[in-house]
């Protein structure tokens, strides 16, 4: 078994990373909303003001920090007014997006908010810019967040909410580039100043103001919204301008967007290209950041990666507009090395949203809509095992003798990719083996505090392909992992094939 160092300085701490890189995105697409967090008042399903309580308890117990709604595409053909007051009253809607399907807006706001409460989890609420105009999403934030007897705040109060929400999070748009408008940039970022100037902090709330960002490697996109700010360098002490963060929006697949490949069914060369397609969002944080460093040196803008995730064709037989994919072992290491990217990004990536929560694309939790049972995802456990990093300070990882695998059409891809936090007396070192083959060996050289003790958990399986279905549950989730070792640098950790290992550390 060959051998990879890992160097890590425990007293050397580094940016916080936020809980919120850790958030989720909730769609109206597919079952994701309609008979995933949403059964309605009438289900036989265990429910709590008709949302589903079985999601919610999942979801709360990886400490779910924040979930984006309504979109995604959806949120710019969105008109928030048709989704509150008495649900029989509700108009319909077209969901032209995704699967061409009517919708009652039986799930509004009042749901939505209803659903962050019961998660403990901030709302991030996308605006319509696409389609909607400034008035409507001033007022949708004045319904939301006011507390006196203005007239949105009144006509909350008819609808059954006296006191008014906390709304940190407030998007801009969505994919303004695309599905949201078509949008040249230096269209969008007039139009993003000018709807951010209405997006009101009402009382003690606080919006942090999201514009709608770029897709992969759009630098321009990127440099010209950062531009639109003005001079964020003569004052460090001023506020950031208009919007305090952009987006970007990345996708891991491993083939075209025509033919994205099989979720469960694939080759070895598909499971490399797609971890070197997933390594790629390293490079992408980094370029973006640069960008935004040019004109923001003191990092008072944020990066909000509020989608990513794999993207896979639809299982076989299911609605293509839905956007169902199962979930294997596959999947959750292109989340750990997602989430390996945004440690070391702590000090741009303010937040980032997995798509989606449930039952869509890079999905936490499957639910079955014949039996109703629950299914975690081998990602959902990724999740879990990290929950140490939330707001934990970043660590340096060294690694040195790191194998690598050719890729074709990307750089040679490194087996190992590894990140590490610190948060008073616990540290937590989380290590991926990329490799599908071969078993690896890593020192973890640990320096500047004392270990006392230590515990490990793995993720693997016995395949590439292993996924959790209702009848085998727990075919791919974490164990006890009794391959670590005292070091004469600290620990030695045995990596399987294919696994995900988090090593938690009591410091002295």
């Amino acid at each position: 078994m060959s051998t990879t160092t890992a160097v890590i300085d425990l007293d050397l701490p580094g940016a916080t990373i936020s809980r919120h890189v850790y958030g989720h995105f909730a769609e109206h697409l597919g079952r994701c909303i309609y008979g995933g967090f949403w059964v309605g008042e009438d289900s036989d399903v265990p429910h709590v003001r008709g949302i589903r309580s079985d999601v919610v308890e999942a979801l709360r117990a990886i400490a779910i920090p924040n979930l984006r709604w309504p979109g995604g595409c959806f949120a710019d053909d969105y008109h928030w007014q048709d989704g509150i007051g008495p649900r029989d009253a509700r108009p319909r809607m077209v969901n032209s997006h995704w699967g061409d399907v009517v919708e009652d807006n039986a799930f509004g706001t009042h749901e939505f908010m209803d659903l962050c409460e019961l998660l403990g989890a901030d709302p991030y609420v996308s605006a319509n810019i696409g389609s909607g105009t400034v008035r409507e999403m001033s007022e949708w934030v004045e319904y939301l967040t006011r507390a006196d007897d203005s007239p949105m705040a009144a006509l909350r109060r008819a609808n059954g909410r006296e006191e008014p929400w906390r709304v940190p999070f407030w998007g801009l748009g969505n994919e303004a580039w695309g599905c949201g408008g078509n949008l040249r940039v230096e269209q969008f970022a007039s139009l993003a100043r000018q709807y951010a100037t209405y997006a009101r902090d009402q009382g003690g709330n606080r919006l942090t103001r999201i514009a709608a960002g770029a897709a992969d490697a759009d630098y321009h996109w990127t440099e010209t919204l950062m531009r639109s700010l003005g001079d964020l360098a003569a004052d460090p002490a001023a506020p950031a301008g208009p919007f305090q963060a952009v987006s970007l929006h990345y996708y891991t697949m491993s083939g075209p967007w025509s033919d994205k490949g099989s979720a469960t069914d694939f080759t070895t060369d598909e499971w490399y290209r797609t971890m070197a397609r997933a390594r790629v969002m390293d490079e992408l944080l980094t370029r973006h950041s640069t960008v935004m460093d040019r004109h923001d040196p003191h990092r008072k803008v944020g990066l909000v990666v509020d989608e990513w995730g794999t993207w896979w064709n639809v299982e076989p037989g299911t609605n293509p507009g839905f956007l169902y994919q199962q979930n294997t072992l596959r999947d959750a290491l292109v989340a750990s090395v997602h989430l390996d990217a945004f440690h070391a990004h702590a000090d741009r990536v303010v937040m980032a949203n997995i798509a989606q929560t449930v039952n869509v694309l890079q999905a936490m939790i499957l639910t079955d809509p014949d039996t109703g049972a629950l299914v975690l995802t081998p990602t959902y456990h990724v999740f879990a095992m990290n929950v140490g990093h939330h707001d934990a300070d970043a660590l340096t990882v060294h690694l040195r003798d790191v194998p690598t695998r050719p890729v074709e059409g990307s750089a040679d891809l490194p087996l190992v990719s590894a990140s590490a936090s610190v948060k008073d007396d616990t540290a937590l070192v989380s290590l991926s083996n990329l490799d599908t083959d071969a078993a690896r060996t890593v020192v973890l050289d640990l320096r500047g505090r004392d270990v006392v003790g230590h515990t490990a958990r793995v993720l693997t399986a016995s395949t590439l392909g292993a996924h959790n279905t209702p009848e085998q549950g727990d075919a791919v989730a974490p164990a006890l992992h009794a391959g670590v070792r005292a070091h004469a640098r600290g620990l030695e950790v045995d990596l399987p094939a294919h696994s995900y290992v988090t090593v938690a550390l009591d410091l002295g």
